[in-house]
């Protein structure tokens, strides 16, 4: 089983009187979001489902992923990946992920990135140092797993088989 860990892409802070889980996409954010969301396509990361924060943010990154994905994918918008951004992600895929072979979590750091680094117990070694570094925003982690069902889902148990961000893939005209 995969898991893919995206991680928001780049909110606007321009609006001090919204709140935090009102704020949208700046342009940046809209940008990197449709790269990646061309990048999971063109590689064949294709989630059968996806859990998606119930945030602005998270719903608008997931907005622009959908776009480019060919085909339909379940889809849960969880109030509780926002509320538990502060902690990992575990116990929601555990619960929510089912038998989803490829499974999309949209959420937020430092939940995603702890997340990652808790799970990935092998990897490409650059990727795995890279992943320690920082978690930038759009950036995907791709985790894979021998089991058949996430609620078996035990950290350090995943092999971390990519991490990517925006600033590493090319802009569509060059």
């Amino acid at each position: 089983m995969r898991l893919l860990l995206l991680r928001h892409a780049k909110s606007d802070w321009g609006d001090a009187g919204l709140a935090d889980v009102d704020r949208p996409l700046n342009s940046r954010g809209k940008t990197a979001a449709v790269k990646m969301a061309r990048y999971l396509n063109d590689q064949g990361l294709l989630p059968s489902q996806i859990l998606c924060s119930t945030s602005l943010r998270t719903r608008e990154t997931l907005a622009r992923v959908l776009v480019c994905l060919p085909q339909e994918a379940q889809i849960h918008l969880l109030s509780d990946l926002y509320s538990q951004s502060e902690d990992d992600y575990l116990g929601l895929i555990r619960k929510h992920g089912g038998r989803a072979q490829n499974l999309m979590v949209i959420a937020h750091n430092p939940a995603t990135e702890d997340t990652a680094l808790t799970l990935a117990g092998t990897g490409d070694p650059a990727a795995m140092a890279d992943l320690g570094e920082k978690y930038p925003t759009a950036a995907l982690a791709v985790i894979d797993f021998d089991i058949a069902d996430w609620a078996e889902l035990q950290p350090g148990t995943g092999h971390l088989e990519r991490f990517v961000k925006p600033r590493d893939l090319r802009d569509a005209n060059g």
